[in-house]
């Protein structure tokens, strides 16, 4: 009972891709820009930190998930020696 209480109070957080949260799906580019710069502006230190951190680990994941896809194609080209002599 008090497990489903709690989970009341405090619904999960679904996994957020981005850090930024984007108010208006139907925003011009000025208005979405603002929006940006002023949730920058009052983020608090520990926002950006966390940010921060997400940014790098995901571009770490990406970079270490290229590396393995070309490493898994071991792709080698061999061209054959070819000798032509002219008179």
């Amino acid at each position: 009972m008090e497990t489903q209480k709690n989970q009341a109070e405090n619904p999960p957080q679904p996994a957020t891709t981005s850090c930024r949260k984007k108010v208006k799906d139907d925003a011009t580019f000025l208005e979405d820009l603002k929006d940006h710069i002023d949730e920058f502006i009052h983020a608090s230190m520990d926002e950006h930190k966390t940010c921060f951190q997400k940014t790098i680990k995901k571009m770490f994941g990406l970079s270490k998930a290229v590396a393995e896809k070309a490493e898994a194609k071991e792709v080698e080209s061999h061209l054959p020696l070819q000798t032509a002599v002219s008179d």
